[in-house]
């Protein structure tokens, strides 16, 4: 295994573990095992520690997640929004229930008062506004006012981060279904709007 495989391994780990359990309860160790790699190989990769391969891992999870966006957004934003909301389906589906996003289990992570803001969380937030950066640029690209598309990639990304805690909570893919749905007739709406104006 290269250097970089095995990097690229611990981070694919770390990821995987915080959306399972969120920051505060995965550890170094855990990641390690998780991924097959010698603990040692932890800090020799991320002498930060956690915090560091956390940071990593949620900018490896934001990146992944506006790879699968870009690809699909340049149809066009319908066609992005099915294959944002299809790739929560398929974590939540494929882990039965356990796994979520990690970008949205970094951000609800407790930051102790006087304690500096966990560069994850600075992740998380560059993840969430490029993946409605993105949203907003195609409907923009499609005729949908600035202002407006702005607001409905907000929604989108909002809405699909509030339904998977929800489908993991009530153990259904219901209210991802329901979002779907109305998401949908909301984007095709805007642009077919634009359209005839």
């Amino acid at each position: 295994m290269t250097e970089q495989s095995a990097r690229q391994q611990l981070v694919a780990g770390a990821a995987d573990m915080i959306r399972r359990r969120g920051l505060n309860a995965t550890s170094i160790r855990e990641v390690a095992k998780h991924s097959g790699a010698p603990l040692g190989s932890t800090y020799h990769y991320f002498p930060g520690g956690k915090h560091e391969l956390a940071a990593e891992a949620v900018r490896y999870a934001g990146d992944t997640v506006a790879g699968i966006l870009a690809a699909k957004l340049r149809i066009g934003p319908v066609e992005g929004l099915r294959a944002f909301l299809a790739l929560w389906r398929e974590v939540i589906t494929s882990t039965d229930y356990q796994a979520g996003c990690p970008v949205l289990a970094v951000s609800i992570e407790e930051t102790p008062v006087g304690e500096e803001r966990p560069a994850a969380v600075t992740a998380a937030g560059t993840a969430f506004t490029t993946w409605s950066s993105q949203l907003a640029e195609s409907l923009r690209h499609h005729g949908v006012a600035r202002s407006r598309a702005e607001r409905l990639a907000t929604l989108v990304v909002a809405a699909a981060e509030g339904a998977v805690a929800m489908c993991r909570a009530q153990r259904s893919t219901k209210p991802l279904d329901h979002i779907t749905t109305e998401l949908t007739t909301l984007l095709s709406a805007a642009v077919d709007q634009r359209r005839t104006d």
